[in-house]
């Protein structure tokens, strides 16, 4: 990380830009996913200071979840003062396996359904307040995270922050440590840490995309992950059948 950032002035000026945001949009609050972890606390604290705590709706969505978890993610409503609510989405995801015949889904395959069970929630609770995503650039980068799940929102406040400058963030909003040192997970499943499933840590994605020095196997896992996950960072395609009309009419 660049020593010189003041990232003091850097969240001032991300809650300004979020402000105006939700001024354009004419809406009065925001709503977001809160999972406990670093992300998720510093784009709450982002909201709150941007448009007041009581206008931030957390929402802990447990499925299949740790307890920690969700004991976490309601410590840092409580830190933040911002509205919250639990709902439990376990019983909701057995339900839409039974339902699609795929009780035998991959791990894999259930993560990515609770992600979009966990963004419908929010899109269900956002009449007037627009949903502040959670993701940082170091998992945008490399694709780690679920398309129209975790990957939908209206607003990216940390999209352009590398995992660590993250952390950084968070110093200076002045979250507690055990959030700021807690380890990265997205509770997908008992045991479950986010560099763990990628195979790299997040010091090395960042060194990878900065120009630092890696392991030629390290930086060959993250190029293969970019390359694997471009669909995801690129807009819909769609045939354009206007031009092939002007060109064949």
């Amino acid at each position: 990380m660049d020593s010189r950032t003041d990232y003091g002035r850097l969240a001032g000026d991300i809650r300004r830009w979020i402000r105006d945001r939700v001024a354009e949009a004419s809406v009065s609050g925001l709503v977001v996913g809160i999972s406990g972890g670093l992300d998720s606390a510093v784009a709450a604290a982002l909201g709150a200071g941007a448009v007041g705590n009581r206008n931030v709706m957390g929402l802990l969505m447990p499925c299949g979840s740790s307890r920690e978890d969700t004991e976490d993610g309601a410590r840092v409503c409580e830190h933040l003062d911002i509205l919250s609510r639990i709902i439990e989405l376990s019983p909701v995801l057995e339900e839409f396996l039974e339902a699609g015949g795929m009780k035998d889904s991959t791990e894999l395959n259930r993560a990515n359904i609770k992600a979009r069970l966990r963004m419908a929630m929010l899109y269900a609770h956002s009449g007037g307040r627009l949903v502040l995503g959670t993701s940082n650039y170091s998992e945008i980068s490399v694709g780690y995270w679920t398309k129209w799940g975790d990957g939908a929102s209206d607003l990216l406040p940390i999209g352009r922050l590398y995992k660590e400058e993250v952390r950084e963030l968070a110093k200076a909003l002045g979250l507690p440590r055990w959030v700021i040192e807690r380890v990265p997970s997205a509770g997908l499943w008992p045991g479950q840490s986010d560099e763990k499933e990628m195979g790299v840590t997040y010091r090395q994605i960042y060194d990878y995309f900065t120009g630092g020095e890696l392991p030629e196997m390290t930086a060959s896992r993250i190029e293969d992950m970019v390359r694997a996950t471009q669909h995801k960072r690129r807009p819909i395609p769609y045939f354009d059948a206007r031009e092939w009309m002007e060109e064949n009419g």
